[in-house]
Formats: C-alpha cells, sequence, structure tokens
C-alpha cells in the first residue's frame, strides 16, 4: 500500500481479494501496510489489484515458501515474549538450561544462575526424543510444571518441545515458546498443531534439511494463523567426525537475506563438544544470529542427557561476558529481561 494509505482503502484491498475467492493478511509495518495474497494459484492479474485505492504496487512471491519469505514481508519480524523480551529485534536473547528437566532441585539451581548471569529464556526438555527407547524420556508434566515454578521464581520465560500434536496442547498451557526438535522438523501434522496453538514457535533445523525445507517447515506454522515462528540453526549431519554435526553459520545469514523470521543458533548440538561450545557461540553472536539456544547443567557429569555438550555454570558465566563483547562491537546487546521475578 501507498505511504499513509487510509484503513478504508486497505480493508477495501482486503474486500477485493476475498471476492476473488483467496485469503487476505494485512500486514502493518513502520513505513506501510502490505497486504498479502494467500492461496495464490497462479491465475491472479494483478490488473485487479493494481488499480484499487491506496495501492503502490504488486509484488509477486517467486520461492515457494511465501509467507515467511522476505518478498512477502520486508521488515522483520519481531516476537514479544510476556517478560518483556524481543526476539529479532535489535538485542541478543540467551536461551540457556538442561537438556532435560530432571528434578526440582537441578531446574531451580540452574534458572536462577542463568538469569543472574543475563539469560532472558529457561530451556529445558519435559518429554524427550531419543534414539533408543530406553533412554531417559523426561518428567512430562510434572517437568513443565517445575518449569513453570523456575519462571515464576526468575522472571525467565519458558521454552520446551512439544512432540505430538496431542502433547502441544499440554506444552501451550505451560510454555512461553513451543519447540519443534530437528526430528520434528517435517512432521507435518505437528506443525500444524502448534500453528494452532496460540504460542511462538522455535523450529529446529533437521538434521539434514536444506534450508528451503527448513523455510518450508515454517511456511506450514505460518499458514495456520502462528506468524511469530523463530528458525534454528542447530547443525546438520556431515561425512567427516571431527565434531557431532556440521554447524552451519552460514545459514544464520543466509536466512536473514530471504527471510523476515528471526534466526537463533544452537552451538551445543552444532557441535556436539563442550570445548567448541564458546567459540561457536560467539562466531552466531558475530554472524548476526538473533539468540542462542545453550545446554548448562549444574553438574554436566551427571546429566541424564547430552552432559557432554553442556556447560557448567561458571563456564556459562564467563561466557557472557564474551558474548556481550560482542555484541556490543556489532552494535547489538544481550537482552534483559523487562518484568521482575514474582518472588
Amino acid at each position: 500500500m501507498k505511504h499513509g494509505a487510509t484503513p478504508d482503502q486497505v480493508d477495501g484491498v482486503v474486500s477485493a481479494i476475498e471476492s476473488m475467492g483467496y485469503r487476505a493478511r494485512p500486514m502493518p509495518g513502520a513505513q506501510r501496510t502490505t497486504v498479502g495474497l494467500v492461496g495464490n494459484d497462479g491465475r491472479v492479474e494483478e490488473g485487479h489489484l493494481i488499480g484499487l485505492d491506496g495501492v503502490l504496487r504488486v509484488i509477486h512471491v517467486s520461492q515457494p515458501y511465501k509467507q515467511v519469505s522476505r518478498e512477502w514481508c520486508s521488515e522483520g519480524t519481531v516476537v514479544d515474549l510476556p517478560n518483556g523480551v524481543q526476539i529479532g529485534g535489535e538485542d541478543v536473547v540467551i536461551m540457556a538450561g538442561p537438556c532435560a528437566v530432571e528434578s526440582r532441585e537441578q531446574i531451580l539451581e540452574t534458572a536462577c544462575r542463568v538469569a543472574a548471569a543475563g539469560a532472558t529464556v529457561l530451556r529445558g526438555g519435559a518429554f524427550k526424543p531419543r534414539t533408543s527407547p530406553y533412554s531417559f524420556q523426561g518428567m512430562g508434566q510434572e517437568g513443565l510444571q517445575l518449569l513453570a515454578e523456575a519462571r515464576d521464581e526468575t522472571g525467565l520465560a519458558i521454552v520446551t518441545e512439544a512432540l505430538d500434536p496431542e502433547g502441544a496442547v499440554l506444552v501451550a498451557k505451560y510454555a512461553d515458546i513451543i519447540q519443534i526438535g530437528a526430528r520434528n522438523m517435517q512432521n507435518y501434522s505437528l506443525l500444524r498443531a502448534v500453528g494452532r496453538a496460540g504460542k511462538p514457535v522455535l523450529l529446529k533445523r533437521g538434521m539434514a534439511a536444506t534450508l528451503k525445507e527448513l523455510l518450508l517447515a515454517a511456511e506450514y506454522i505460518v499458514a495456520e494463523g502462528e506468524s511469530r515462528v523463530i528458525l534454528c540453526e542447530r547443525g546438520v549431519r556431515n561425512f567427516d567426525n571431527h565434531a557431532r554435526n556440521l554447524f552451519d553459520l552460514t545459514a544464520v545469514v543466509t536466512v536473514k537475506e530471504v527471510s523476515h523470521l528471526p534466526i537463533i543458533a544452537d552451538p551445543s548440538h552444532g557441535t556436539g563438544a563442550r570445548s567448541k561450545v564458546g567459540p561457536m557461540a560467539r562466531a552466531s553472536v558475530a554472524a548476526g544470529a538473533d539468540g542462542l539456544l545453550l545446554e548448562v547443567h549444574p553438574d554436566p557429569s551427571t546429566a541424564v542427557s547430552d552432559g557432554q555438550q553442556s556447560l557448567n555454570l561458571d563456564q556459562f558465566d564467563k561466557l557472557m561476558g564474551e558474548l556481550d563483547m560482542i555484541a556490543g562491537a556489532i552494535g547489538r546487546r544481550i537482552a534483559r529481561t523487562a518484568i521482575a521475578p514474582q518472588t
């Protein structure tokens, strides 16, 4: 729409699109409003729209992923969390915590320490998809309740994983962000379910997924009505064995070029080794990641999962100081919570 287009002019375009049998998605921006046409089957004649009052131009989206592309929305999406933190803005958001919630003492100790160090989101798995059916599968709803208690104690927002559509409903009752893990990136029934759950979604890149496949998975969520999607680079399988995965930092730069969605990086899973997490976390911030997802545990040697890639609390404290300097060097800063804990 033209700069200064009136609400009536926007409504006129919406009505015209709907009369053609398509859905319309108005997207107000800082300078102007864009109206997206959903359901284009390739037969839309732009002449029906270009002459409407207030229309500046018609842009054809060439990518197979439509609503998550920069062509659809040139301004970056910013995801607001209940504790006042924004993902996708100027600040770099640190999400930290254990791979799995193991006990009340473990999650509360971790939450208090990472919050004191500057993290604003607590991660922790209540449901764990494991390669072996005999491995620890998570504490389930009790784990979700412990995460909620940690949020009340610290003011941290909560991100935790849902494994299936039924579980997504339960997770949405407790979490501030629903995580879709790498193994479920192309679980389309789950993607549709979280797209209707009413909570922001953290979508991790699959273990052998291309960026196109990642963005098309995000499209499933957005198509269901949830625009607050956060992408996550967590490494892909590689032919070499020097690290657990190939941590693809070019994905951060490329996604920012082709999509308006924010993207964070997970150097814990991306490298699989504690000694590599710090260097790659620093590199991720320097590359422009909107946040980091870090595994932190009070005693990694006793962790029930992913202890080998988890930082201990002192290591996390040290890393946060380093990240603060790197963020400042590129004109950003580490995010801080705007809401105090309840206790």
